[in-house]
């Protein structure tokens, strides 16, 4: 159980510096000047609805585990 709620908590942190990585690009784009990171953004974001996934997988197992002790 204790390499569940591991592994849930890596992915919530690799999450949150997803995020904040997401901001930035946005925060930084100058279409103007040709400056964009479309690209890496959405693929930042399909990793981040990954991560998600892996998370809800891993809670479910937990849940799971805890339901049977």
């Amino acid at each position: 159980m204790s390499q569940l709620e591991e592994e849930i908590l890596t992915f919530r942190a690799e999450q949150a510096l997803l995020q904040k990585r997401i901001k930035t690009l946005l925060l930084s784009e100058n279409p103007e000047q040709g400056l964009t990171y479309h690209e890496e953004i959405f693929r930042m974001q399909q990793d981040k609805l990954r991560m998600d996934t892996e998370i809800q997988i891993r809670e479910v197992k937990l849940r799971r585990l805890k339901a049977t002790w």
